[in-house]
């Protein structure tokens, strides 16, 4: 992965607006996205950490010394051993930054990490950094952009290649090692997340699990999933039917169409994104199905399946064009069926640049 020198100038911009000096990051979606190294989180700590003064520094385990200084040359580095231990390199590091302030990922960082960085540190120089941290991912570049499409294109071709071959009698299992299968001979390179295929009232719990449970007819489909590619992540729910549905299903049906389209349609940049959400959840709002609401509207979607910025009525961030979420109102009914329709959003110049195309008209199967 090649990383877009912007990245860095972007972290350095955001650290500017805040009292922290520097970041300190562990193998994740922003040590991959500023590093374009992929390294496994294990019992090994691993720090990156990057200073208001463009200063790089790195506490890494030898064992990924060839890995990390190919990727990295110019950062300075401790290599710490098995046999000696982290404690050294978390003195270094310490030493090397002096007395400042330094961010860490509140969400993702490890106690482990976390108490040895205040081992050499003033406690209260090492602060949650999340909130400054919401805004570095929030813009796709466009090296983003095309791998997110890519992504989708290979997701929406699967889903269509195992629709067309589903039919009654077919488990939730099988239906999702088709998926699986298929997005990979399509060219993906891993998955979004383990696929949830749901059918009748099992798709009324929203992240259910897939189980031997067999399509009838009459019966929803509820299929979210998501094709990964170049670091970055389809997220698509499509909600099928078999064979015939009745009136009342198609009303539900109907009334999450309509949310997902007005919030769509209400993508601009320079509003909040939160009136996306308050425009789609109004509609289910007044509904006849109010009390079936569940969740929020959507999310930011990257290199993390959940990210910022969260399309949900409290949220004030004004959108900007290069912002990419979801839109996916659902409406649950236990015992009956759940339908969610979700589209990935790309925040265009002149509106929503929606990033899916599958047909969104209600489709019968079987």
């Amino acid at each position: 992965m090649s990383v877009p020198s912007g990245r860095i100038k972007r972290l350095i911009e955001l650290a500017l607006s805040s009292e922290i000096q520097a970041f300190a990051f562990v193998p994740g979606p922003n040590f991959v996205y500023l590093t374009g190294v992929e390294l496994h989180l294990m019992e090994r700590p691993t720090v990156f950490v990057i200073r208001t003064d463009g200063a790089q520094f790195a506490i890494m385990p030898s064992l990924e010394k060839q890995k990390w200084s190919q990727a990295m040359p110019t950062t300075k580095t401790f290599y710490w051993t098995d046999a000696d231990g982290p404690r050294a390199a978390f003195s270094w590091l310490a030493d090397k930054c002096g007395p400042i302030t330094i961010g860490v990922e509140g969400l993702r960082m490890r106690m482990m990490e976390f108490y040895l960085l205040n081992e050499f540190w003033e406690n209260d120089k090492v602060i949650d950094a999340d909130t400054v941290l919401s805004g570095l991912r929030i813009l796709k570049d466009e090296t983003e952009l095309h791998a997110l499409r890519q992504a989708i294109k290979i997701s929406e071709t699967s889903l269509k290649e195992v629709l067309d071959a589903t039919h009654p009698g077919h488990t939730e299992l099988q239906v999702k090692a088709r998926l699986q299968q298929a997005m990979l001979s399509n060219g993906a390179e891993g998955f979004s997340f383990d696929p949830i295929v749901l059918t009748g009232a099992g798709a009324a719990n929203p992240h259910g699990t897939s189980s031997g449970q067999k399509i009838i007819p009459g019966a929803c489909l509820l299929i979210d999933f998501g094709a990964s590619y170049g670091g970055m992540h389809a997220d698509i729910t499509r909600t099928f039917f078999c064979q015939h549905l009745s009136d009342e299903n198609h009303k539900i049906y109907d009334v999450v169409r309509q949310a997902n389209e007005a919030a769509i349609n209400k993508v601009r940049v320079g509003i909040s994104v939160g009136l996306v959400d308050d425009v789609a959840t109004c509609i289910l709002e007044n509904s006849p199905y109010a009390d079936f609401i569940l969740h929020k509207t959507g999310h930011g979607l990257g290199i993390d399946i959940h990210e910022a910025p969260q399309v949900l009525r409290s949220n004030k961030t004004l959108m900007a064009q290069g912002m990419v979420f979801t839109i996916e109102p659902g409406l649950y009914i236990t015992g009956e069926l759940g339908v969610r329709i979700e589209d990935n959003v790309h925040v265009g110049q002149d509106g929503a640049d929606c990033l899916t195309s599958f047909d969104k008209k209600v489709q019968v199967f079987g």
